[in-house]
């Protein structure tokens, strides 16, 4: 495992094995073992981006949703990013997802997917998502901190899973954490302890922006872009 890639695919394929749960409402989303066609997008992706060994900074965001990664393996990029803007056609069709539709307006302004995944790599304070049904079967997404269950078995997960992806070839002077609250919470909580990174700069979270804030969002998009270039 000589570049980035390589370190990534390895990482994401093995990741079921460091995480068990069971429980009868609740689901794990682990899109890298879950469907063969997910694994040959995702492998494309990081094959077209990342196969080289150029240290990169570290954006995190809380875990994968359903309709986003869930579906694509890659975090903030859903089916239509995919195919649209990564130019890797995904068959499942073009699921529109609010955060993937943010992250990929910072992406053009910064110059392009190119550009950009030179310079950053996106991942999650926790690599795998979680699904919630109701009593009738409906499904939503769960983030680790909201099942106090889950949370209580992630911590071991979480940190031995930042490590490892530190090892790819990560820029451990800054890191960008996407959202407030208990995520932000977490994960500084988590640095102090351990000190995965120098410092840690938040930016809003995307679907925060889209689905509250869609008016101001130029004024995201700049602040966006002038917090990691000048970082």
């Amino acid at each position: 495992m000589n570049n980035f890639c390589d370190r990534v695919l390895f990482f994401n394929e093995n990741l079921i094995r460091e995480f068990k749960f069971n429980s009868p409402n609740v689901e794990v989303i682990n899109p890298f073992h879950e469907d063969p066609n997910i694994s040959k997008n995702f492998k494309k992706f990081y094959n077209k981006f990342f196969n080289d060994q150029k240290t990169r900074r570290m954006i995190l965001g809380i875990n994968p949703g359903r309709l986003g990664s869930g579906i694509t393996g890659i975090p903030f990029t859903d089916s239509k990013r995919l195919t649209e803007d990564c130019k890797i056609p995904m068959k499942a069709g073009h699921m529109r997802e609010l955060s993937s539709e943010f992250i990929y307006e910072v992406i053009h302004a910064y110059g392009g997917a190119k550009k950009f995944y030179d310079h950053f790599y996106i991942s999650s304070v926790c690599p795998v998502g979680f699904v919630e049904r109701d009593d009738c079967g409906k499904p939503r997404n769960l983030n680790y901190y909201d099942n106090q269950e889950i949370n209580l078995k992630l911590k071991a997960f979480i940190v031995n899973s930042i490590r490892k992806q530190l090892e790819f070839g990560i820029d451990r002077s800054v890191c960008f954490r996407l959202g407030s609250g208990k995520n932000s919470a977490f994960l500084l909580s988590l640095n102090s302890e351990y000190n995965f990174f120098e410092r840690i700069i938040p930016l809003p979270h995307p679907r925060y922006i889209m689905q509250y804030k869609s008016k101001e969002k130029e004024q995201f998009l700049s602040r966006y872009i002038r917090t990691l270039t000048e970082a």
